[in-house]
This record gives structure tokens, sequence and C-alpha cells, in this order.
């Protein structure tokens, strides 16, 4: 098994440095070679695949079948040096991926959420788990790019963050608003008081033990929070998530730029931007019917209906240059009176 838990290394390093992220690959292939080596199996087979990636039973058919699709990445890699190993079809635990419904946060749950981290301990942990909240929350940035930000990015003077390197590679600057600089402003000084000595000087976010924060830190601070606070009760279908406080982050915008009478098509390209989309097609995604948007855009479409239409400067050129159908006088047909040949 020696051979097989440092052939997962090499793949996992090789499909790296083609640019794949595989935030969970790794973490899911060394289980599954554990999984073998509990088996005492040498070679993978379509029956042990299967049989990992349907674990634990409670878990979603979503997530069984990403497994699969991890093991067999895999495999095809083994393959290749290998022809015994055998690699599972891609018909195996079929799945229909649908857009999850987004729980869209209030303000005030926002409020309760970084209300509830307050009282959460150690201090390191309680400052931090507030400080992500927020600044997801008015920046619309994914969890993994806030964990990412090391302490150079985080131009305070200048009113701007850079997440280096975010989803499929792209890098990107974002404005903060003034309150936002002083929120963050007084997390590096509770932070450096509190941990004068990380093990990660670099990161600007810090665990509660003084490490890079990563996004299973967050995610699972969320949980209790969300539990702390009510949240984690199902409305209407949807259950609240961290990474909804994204599409929030976009309905909040959108109700905005409605507020001021704003041109929401020129506009849209801001937004995508600060997402880290290179298309406003993307950009789409986040957009959810909440009731008081849905309002704003009926209430803007008849104003426009109720404006008289202008006819516009006459234009003498335009009107002469105008095609004209050609009058032709249609021919007389004689009518025969009664008795008439």
């Amino acid at each position: 098994m020696i051979a097989l838990s440092q052939a997962v290394e090499d793949y996992v390093t090789m499909r790296r440095s083609l640019e794949y992220k595989l935030i969970d690959h790794g973490r899911v292939l060394r289980q599954f070679v554990e999984f073998l080596a509990q088996r005492e199996a040498a070679l993978i087979t379509t029956e042990l695949a299967l049989q990992f990636a349907t674990q634990p039973a409670q878990a979603r058919v979503t997530w069984w079948h990403q497994r699969l699709a991890m093991v067999r990445g895999f495999a095809i890699y083994l393959h290749a040096f290998d022809a015994r190993h055998e690699v599972p079809p891609i018909n195996l635990l079929p799945v229909k991926f649908r857009r999850a419904v987004p729980y869209l946060f209030s303000e005030a749950e926002i409020e309760a959420l970084m209300q509830a981290a307050r009282a959460t301990r150690p201090p390191l942990r309680a400052a931090s788990c507030e400080a992500v909240i927020g600044l997801l929350a008015v920046t619309g940035m994914r969890v993994s790019e806030a964990c990412a930000l090391d302490r150079g990015d985080v131009e305070l003077a200048e009113g701007r963050l850079t997440v280096r390197r975010g989803k499929n590679g792209r890098s990107r600057e974002i404005p903060v608003h003034p309150s936002t600089v002083a929120a963050l402003e007084a997390y590096a000084r509770a932070r450096d008081e509190l941990c004068p000595h990380p093990s990660d000087p670099a990161s600007f976010f810090l665990s509660g033990g003084g490490g890079r924060l990563t996004r299973h830190f967050v995610w699972r601070w969320f949980d209790q929070l969300r539990h702390a606070t009510g949240l984690d009760r199902e409305t209407l279908g949807r259950q609240a998530r961290l990474h909804d406080v994204r599409h929030a982050f976009v309905l909040r915008t959108l109700l905005g730029w409605y507020r001021q009478g704003a041109d929401i098509e020129a506009q849209l390209p801001l937004l995508s931007t600060v997402l880290g989309h290179v298309h406003p097609d993307d950009t789409y995604w986040y957009f959810e019917g909440a009731p008081e948007l849905l309002s704003l855009a009926a209430a803007r479409l008849e104003r426009t209906w109720e404006q008289p239409a202008s006819p516009g400067p006459w234009n003498e050129q335009a009107h002469l240059a105008r095609p004209r159908q050609r009058w032709r006088p249609r021919p007389h047909r004689r009518r025969h009176g009664k008795g008439e040949p």
C-alpha cells in the first residue's frame, strides 16, 4: 500500500501543476487508500470503489457521486501504469445537479451571527469569526478567498483588498467602504494583541490556535453560530448556508441600485468584477427573485410604460431618404350591367 499512497501524492501534484485546485481530492483519496488497505486490496476494483463512494450511508447521492468521480480519476491515472486497475464506469451513481435555493440573509440575521460570534471562545477565534462573517457580507467574497488573504493583501490605507489566485486562478482588487476599513483595523489590533507570535505570520485571519484560517474552520464555526441563532431550521425549503451570504450581498447591491435609480445593465459589469466573474452571465447565477427586488423592478417598468413616447426631432434628410412604396394605379375593371354579354 506504500506504492498507492505515493501514487496519490504524485497524482494530486500532477493535477495541481495543471492548474486544478483539487481541494478535497487529496483527503478523499488518502481515505480510499486506507479503505483498500483495510481490505488487503492492492488493486482498484469497481466493486470496492463503489463501496467506498457510498459511505457514509446517510450522505446525499451528490456526495457519493463526487467521491466516485475522484476515485475514478485516480483509477484512470493508475490504469495507465498497470492495466489491472479497474476504472469504474462513468454512469455509476448518476445524479442530476440542481441549483440549491439560496437563503437570503437579512441584515438583522447577519448582525445576529456576528453577535453570536463575539460570545465564542477563545477570544481570537471570536474575533476572527466575527470579522470574516462581516467581510463576506459586505464584499461578497468566497470563503476560501477571505481565508487566503495575506497581511500584504489587505491595504487598509488605500481602502482595498487584493484577492490573489481566486477561483480559476484569477486575481482582482476589491474596494472596501471606510466602515469596513475601520472594522478590519480593529480586528488587526485585537489579533496582534491576542496572538503576537502566530505560527503563520503572513496570514491576515488567524484560527483560534494562531495558524492560518481555513474554510473548514469557518464552516464548522458557522454551523455552531447557525444553531445558536436558530438559523439551522429549514424555512420554505431553504437551509441557511455560509455561501448564501454571497447571494445576499448580490441582492442588497441590486436593491441599492434600484433605489438610487441607477442603470442596472451599466452597473452589472462592476458587480461581476467584484465577485470575480469574467462574464456577467456568471453573475446571473446569484440573482434571486426576492419580493422586494421584484417590486422595485416592476415599479420601474411601470414608470417606463407611463412615459409618453417622444417622436424625436424632425430630420428632413432622413425622412426623404426613407424608402417608400411606389404607387401604382390599379387596373380598371369594367362592370357588366344586367343583360350585357
